[in-house]
């Protein structure tokens, strides 16, 4: 019996010596695993802190450029007013053209016989200007033609009765 003592003495050491063999075999894959984790979260520090400064600039310049729009903003603001101050402008000229322009058809209809008067005077006056010019040229629908210089004058037949 003292040998089957031995006998499981030495089986219980075999599977201890079994087990620790398991266990540091698992422990040493468990290393290597957590090295290769740890290789990775290093890595990915390094990615972070690379975009955490690009975030960074990022975010700085778009500060910049919201500034710009503000200011550019600002200074379109001034242009619309004074745009708005044009068409307002524009808007009171229109009135003011339309309402000469009504007063004067107004005055154009109330006053049309005294303008059809006038423009008939103006006509008569213009014909008898007309007739006035002729007499004083005295050639009564004859052309009287002068000589170019150079050219040699034909007689005149009323010179010779002078």
């Amino acid at each position: 019996m003292e040998n089957l003592l031995y006998i499981a003495a030495i089986v219980a050491a075999i599977a201890f010596l079994i087990l620790c063999i398991s266990l540091a075999m698992t422990l040493f894959s468990l290393k290597n695993t957590l090295q290769s984790v740890s290789g990775t979260m290093e890595g990915l520090t390094t990615q972070l802190e690379g975009v955490t400064t690009e975030t960074t600039e990022l975010l700085h310049k778009t500060n910049n450029l919201a500034e710009d729009i503000q200011q550019k903003a600002e200074k379109l603001n001034s242009v619309v007013d004074a745009v708005k101050g044009v068409g307002e402008s524009v808007t009171g000229l229109n009135s003011s053209v339309q309402r000469v322009s009504s007063n004067i058809a107004a005055e154009a209809e109330r006053n049309s016989d005294k303008i059809a008067q006038v423009v008939q005077w103006s006509t008569v006056v213009f014909g008898v200007m007309d007739k006035v010019k002729e007499r004083k040229t005295g050639t009564r629908g004859w052309t009287a033609y002068k000589p170019t210089p150079g050219q040699k004058r034909l007689p005149n037949p009323n010179d010779r009765m002078q």
